[in-house]
């Protein structure tokens, strides 16, 4: 039987009234299986990984955290450049998860591995609905600004050791070196391109309107 020809499809994410158009993403379908991923192409290095990448940009995050803990409340500017410096690194690294990896990591899934998927999900959720608009609720010089980072990287943490330690080691499974390549391919020119930066725009947005919501001091 001839094997059918790769299908693709183009995912959209709704920022506002308008959509972005993503990466494309390609699906080689054979009996009983499906085969997320471009097949081996040239050009597509090996030496690539869409994990180590991750897990790289998790170990930022750490050493962020690590500053921000260590600061007085004194240090309102500097308290400020690191929560930035915190968002610009987590806020791309979240979405390309929840709109490419985490889909394609629950395609291939087993039931147990799916919980994996479901439970970092929902962790993506409580961040970006409660943890960050708490903490852009507080004033930087405060205790409670102190807390809430302190929550964030402690929440942020697990979520990263777990994360490597039990669903990156799954997709190593899951997934090809090739198709590991593939994807840290196109999550860089993601990351450059306009609708990752409209994603970050709007994520931001969504958190200062929840933490005027939360701050008691907010005019209204």
């Amino acid at each position: 039987m001839q094997a059918r020809p790769p299908a693709s499809r183009g995912a959209s994410v709704r920022i506002g009234r308008r959509f972005a158009r993503v990466e494309k993403i390609h699906v080689c379908r054979a009996p009983h299986s499906i085969c997320w991923g471009i097949p081996d192409q040239p050009g597509a290095s090996p030496m690539r990984d869409i994990l180590k990448t991750l897990a790289d940009e998790h170990d930022t995050l750490r050493s962020l955290f690590e500053q921000i803990n260590a600061t007085t409340d004194r240090a309102e500017k500097k308290r400020t450049e690191l929560l930035q410096k915190i968002e610009a690194n987590l806020i791309p690294h979240a979405k390309w998860e929840e709109l490419v990896f985490y889909p394609a990591f629950a395609e291939r899934a087993s039931h147990d591995q799916l919980l994996q998927h479901a439970e970092a999900i929902q962790e993506h959720r409580a961040v970006e609905l409660t943890v960050l608009p708490d903490l852009h609720a507080a004033d930087k010089t405060s205790r409670q600004f102190a807390g809430s980072v302190k929550v964030l990287s402690e929440f942020i943490t697990h979520h990263a050791d777990e994360e490597e330690s039990e669903m990156f080691k799954a997709a190593r499974q899951l997934f090809t070196p090739a198709e590991r390549a593939e994807l840290d391919e196109q999550y860089e020119a993601w990351k450059a391109s306009p609708a990752a930066a409209g994603l970050t725009f709007h994520a931001k947005a969504k958190t200062a309107l929840k933490s005027i919501v939360r701050n008691p001091k907010a005019p209204g």
